[in-house]
């Protein structure tokens, strides 16, 4: 059963929440991390990313990064930028976008549920990615960055955040993306009681976003087990920081794909190649699409289709049903994909170290895979969005979903929730 408790938050000041609030540090590369730093010196980026407080020809992974890390946090608590809350409550986080509302519960899992996969992932980790934020959780003493979870629906959960919301926020603006975010707390002994009772009572909950943040969270957990013999298991180390989000209000955008060569082909062998193993008709344009997306006929309509750019047209392919499989992974679009035409026909083994492959979240559009094949790239596709209950399927039949198979948006902001360690 689900273990998620509340904690004692660390949360910016409310004077400066929108300044410190912060996209993941993952979505930047290093030169973009210094310039949104050097913008805005409030930024949670210039603690999540460290590395743009020295210069250039510094090792990002110098021990004295992470100190930094570490230093320009607890000096941010001590001179009242952040709030340390002495007392365990659950947080809201709603986050609003284009009109759509998803509202989180900000808590703790524990790290025992995710070594006893009641805390199931659909993506595979890798070590070198890992150790980075082990290093940042370990020097800071608090993880910086929550883990975006997802659960089915819960009516009692739902009243108790609706009840919540009532009240006045705790933060409420708007990031320069256009996203609205608001924080409510959830301080009432008998909602947080009842809270609490709803998630023991789900036999698993499912990381969405996040997978080497929660993978980094869990090994520092177990090394300060290993440095603390008498633990008891409730300390702080032994949970990490996460948001969870009902099933029914989460959106998945689809991840395309662009290929930068034919494997020699030409586009017209291409085509006859892709025509063979799959229905493949022309999109027929007869003007720009529609600035509201839901009205672009370029984009796939429904599971088992995806379009393809190839040559300056756009190309309507369709699966032959004979060809989908009953496996929930092997089932999947992008698996399709790569089973179909990516592998067999130009030679892509291995899509997460082939750099002949590259991957471009839905929420760039699909100018943005005309604009690569104009200029780096042969051929690009757009895939239909994975469903969320296809990567409940995947994680609850302990499978793995192939790399790049879920966009979530919109992102969750760090600096607005912090968990420490230990006192």
């Amino acid at each position: 059963m689900a273990d998620i408790r509340p904690f004692p938050c660390i949360r910016p000041c409310r004077e400066k929440a929108d300044r410190i609030a912060a996209l993941p540090y993952d979505v930047y590369s290093r030169a973009e991390a210094r310039q949104v730093s050097a913008g805005n010196p409030d930024s949670f980026l210039n603690i999540d990313r460290p590395e743009t407080q020295f210069a250039e020809n510094i090792d990002m992974y110098d021990d004295k990064v992470y100190q930094k890390a570490h230093d320009l946090l607890w000096e941010r608590v001590a001179d009242g930028s952040f709030v340390k809350e002495e007392t365990r409550c659950y947080y809201i986080y709603e986050l609003t976008m284009d009109a759509r509302i998803q509202t989180g519960i900000v808590a703790c899992a524990s790290i025992d549920d995710y070594t006893n996969q009641v805390v199931k992932k659909h993506e595979n980790t890798r070590a070198e990615k890992e150790a980075d934020r082990i290093r940042h959780v370990d020097a800071c003493n608090a993880q910086t960055g929550p883990i975006f979870l997802a659960y089915r629906s819960d009516e009692t959960i739902s009243r108790i955040t609706e009840e919540a919301k009532k009240k006045e926020p705790l933060y409420d603006f708007v990031s320069e993306d256009g996203i609205r975010h608001r924080v409510f707390v959830i301080d009432d002994r008998k909602q947080i009681t009842a809270v609490q009772q709803a998630f023991s009572e789900m036999s698993a909950v499912y990381i969405a976003d996040g997978h080497h943040r929660a993978a980094s969270a869990v090994r520092v957990g177990m090394q300060r087990r290993q440095a603390h013999p008498g633990y008891t298991g409730t300390e702080e180390f032994n949970y990490f920081l996460s948001v969870l989000f009902p099933d029914d209000q989460l959106m998945i955008m689809d991840y395309n794909r662009v290929v930068k060569d034919l494997a020699g082909m030409t586009a017209e062998a291409f085509l006859e190649k892709a025509a063979a193993v799959m229905d493949v008709e022309k999109i027929i344009l007869e003007e720009r699409p529609s600035e509201n997306v839901s009205e672009d006929v370029r984009r796939p309509r429904r599971k088992g289709e995806f379009s393809m750019y190839l040559d300056g047209s756009w190309y309507r392919c369709t699966i032959r049903p004979a060809d989908i499989p009953q496996d929930p992974v092997k089932s999947l679009d992008v698996s399709l994909l790569q089973d179909l035409l990516l592998e067999p026909v130009l030679g892509i083994h291995d899509p997460k170290m082939d750099r002949r492959i590259d991957f471009i979240g839905g929420i760039r559009g699909l100018d943005e895979l005309e604009k690569r094949v104009s200029r780096d790239c042969a051929v690009a596709f757009a895939m239909y969005p994975t469903d969320i209950s296809e990567l409940f399927a995947v994680a609850d039949a302990g499978l793995l979903m192939p790399p790049k198979s879920t966009w979530f948006e919109p992102k969750l902001r760090s600096g607005l929730f912090i968990h420490a360690l230990e006192d």
